[in-house]
């Protein structure tokens, strides 16, 4: 009997053919099913296209920090919100070298640089291109996070070698004036297909935990999902909620839901990296072990992420040990 409830539980949300689409449905769907079955069918898809004991590790550095004319809700950056984050000017090429190499000494195989613009002034660029050149020298995979781009600059990031371009979606397209209103949905996805078009790898996710609802959670997972293709990688981040920031006072979203999300992202993009990304600080090691297992395979292993806290790098080593995980 427990058999065939099972069974018909895993049924009743159909496997996605190379022709369909997700719907906002279908991914509600998803989230409906018993916690258990929704875990079995993410790992399920896992496997079939990893190793599910690998997880990636990346480091992030910001390179650039504060002082955006930006107003998004969550960000301590914003020169809109009265934060104790300080403007700074464009780390120097030296520098950034310095740390992505400390970063790999640590285990880091890719190393991610963002910056605090609504876009990159062309000047700046040329900086940013120096500094991807010289990390992808180290065997290091490259991505930036630089805001909204200008036709020409993505190609122009493509032939310093970057290979991925960071570019949230952040939240559903119906929620999303309710998080930032300096910019459109409509814009990110402009940004999205210069990158795209100059042969970059997308990375694009999204924050839980804005005030959302589960369908604006599912709608943002069925966009990501249908991409064509989906992004390569999808950073999955539990807001921060900081002080000074119009979000400072979020109620947390509940972590059985994030483990969920994370299962969703898993089962609708199965050939794509699922970043377990900002928040982990807040996280047990039994809430990072769920989230693995339903298919997240990708961290940010670095003390900072911007300017919000991570989990220091040997809590990680310890974690993976107890769980028998390899860094890749």
């Amino acid at each position: 009997m427990n058999t065939l409830s099972s069974a018909s539980s895993l049924e009743s949300v159909p496997a996605s053919a190379p022709d369909a689409r997700w719907t906002v449905s279908r991914v509600e769907a998803l989230y409906r099913m018993p916690f258990m079955d929704l875990l079995f069918r993410a790992q399920q898809t896992h496997r079939g296209h990893f190793d599910p004991n690998e997880v990636q590790r990346s480091a992030l550095l910001s390179i650039k920090t504060g002082g955006c004319p930006e107003d998004c809700s969550y960000c301590t950056q914003s020169a809109r919100h009265r934060t104790e984050t300080e403007r700074e000017a464009l780390m120097r090429v030296e520098e950034v070298v310095a740390a992505a190499k400390e970063a790999q000494a640590k285990g880091a195989t890719r190393f991610c640089m963002g910056a605090a613009w609504r876009g990159p002034k062309e000047k700046d660029l040329e900086t940013v291109a120096r500094m991807v050149r010289e990390v992808k020298a180290l065997g290091m995979e490259t991505c930036v996070t630089l805001g909204m781009l200008k036709e020409g600059q993505a190609r122009k990031l493509k032939e310093a070698g970057l290979d991925y371009y960071n570019h949230n979606v952040d939240t559903d397209a119906e929620f999303y004036d309710q998080v930032i209103t300096t910019h459109t949905h409509a814009d990110r996805l402009e940004t999205l297909a210069q990158v795209r078009a100059a042969g970059i790898k997308v990375c694009c996710g999204g924050i839980l935990g804005l005030g959302e609802s589960r369908r604006n959670r599912a709608a943002m997972i069925a966009q990501l999902a249908n991409m064509n293709p989906p992004p390569d990688s999808v950073p999955i981040n539990n807001l921060v909620a900081m002080p000074g920031t119009p979000l400072a006072a979020t109620e947390k979203i509940d972590r059985f839901e994030f483990v969920r999300t994370i299962a969703a992202a898993r089962i609708t993009m199965p050939a794509s990296w699922v970043r377990l990304s900002a928040g982990r600080e807040m996280m047990s090691q039994e809430m990072q072990a769920l989230c693995f297992f339903a298919g997240a395979n990708s961290i940010f292993s670095c003390d900072k992420l911007l300017t919000a806290n991570n989990v220091d790098i040997g809590f990680d080593e310890m974690l993976f040990a107890k769980l028998g995980l390899r860094a890749v």
